[in-house]
């Protein structure tokens, strides 16, 4: 980016955007990711962590906030699985060491809130955040496995808080920017599958398309994903420059792109018809995942306050 007003990403980030995009060509097929429902990517994570992804926002990381979104949009466009967010949070956090392993994809982090903790069977951290401030915790017994309907595997199990890790605000910022990266990246690429399909689709004598109750919602899903894309980019250029608003930024593109992203995965729905519900189906591993993101732990009401706080209410 080189204004503010400029949301176009420079050389640096398109490189790290089409190296992320290029990863997820060679490696990430919708096969691959339907293969995954219910693993940790652990093959995967290594890659990305290889690629220096976990890192960039880091002392040894050779990149920003504008970089890591730049990354993040083509993760979300490849619907790439595993904690991400979560892993970058905890780069923000954690003590030298702890961090680089983190960072080098050697260990999981589940972010939650007990007794539901997701990535929990796989992890080896598990960070909660309360009031916005962040736990280091352990499991205090053993970790129950829950099925979720996004297909991530979670956990049941109550936190020890062993270590304050301090004030979240900044990592929390960082970990919205990217959620909204993701979410909105993850939404236009169901809105270009759904509108190919609407286009080849022919009922009635005419593709599905040209009936306006399937073209105009599609349309709006388009209009509000821009919207939610153009916000995280800001708001990953307002923590580049350590702006005070950078956490009501990253709140705000945040909530912007959850719920342009749910909204998504409805139209898609609608639009593929009994395919979008199947879980062979082309689209139901884009819109499972949107739907689990949406409300990731730590959920939308942190960002709600940060939000509020900032109106004085």
């Amino acid at each position: 980016m080189s204004g503010g007003f400029d949301l176009d990403f420079d050389d640096v980030g398109r490189a790290i955007g089409d190296a992320v995009a290029q990863l997820c060509r060679d490696h990430c097929s919708e096969d691959q990711v339907k293969a995954l429902t219910g693993e940790f990517p652990k093959a995967l994570f290594g890659l990305l962590a290889e690629l220096g992804v976990f890192g960039l926002c880091t002392p040894e990381g050779e990149g920003g906030p504008i970089e890591l979104v730049a990354a993040a949009e083509a993760l979300g466009h490849a619907v790439f699985p595993g904690p991400l967010a979560a892993t970058v949070l905890a780069t923000q956090l954690l003590s030298d060491g702890e961090r680089e392993a983190v960072a080098a994809g050697e260990v999981v982090v589940s972010l939650g809130a007990p007794p539901l903790l997701p990535w929990a069977p796989y992890a080896q951290i598990f960070i909660e955040i309360d009031a916005g401030r962040a736990w280091l915790g352990r499991p205090t017994e053993a970790i129950e496995p829950v099925d979720t309907l996004g297909g991530e595997p979670w956990g049941r199990a109550m936190l020890a808080r062993e270590r304050d890790l301090g004030d979240a605000r900044a990592a929390l910022a960082l970990h919205d920017t990217f959620l909204a990266a993701y979410l909105a990246a993850a939404g236009l690429r169901l809105v270009g599958d759904a509108s190919e399909h609407a286009r080849t689709r022919v009922q009635f004598g005419k593709a599905i398309g040209e009936f306006q109750a399937v073209a105009l919602p599609l349309a709006e899903c388009r209009i509000r994903l821009d919207a939610a894309q153009g916000l995280a980019r800001a708001a990953a250029y307002q923590i580049e420059v350590g702006a005070a608003s950078a956490r009501e930024d990253a709140a705000a593109a945040r909530l912007s792109a959850a719920t342009a992203a749910v909204q998504t995965a409805y139209v898609g729905h609608q639009s593929f018809g009994a395919q979008g519900i199947t879980l062979e189906g082309p689209v139901f591993h884009i819109t499972r995942r949107i739907r689990q993101l949406a409300s990731q732990p730590p959920g939308p009401e942190p960002a709600r306050a940060a939000l509020l706080a900032e109106l004085g209410l």
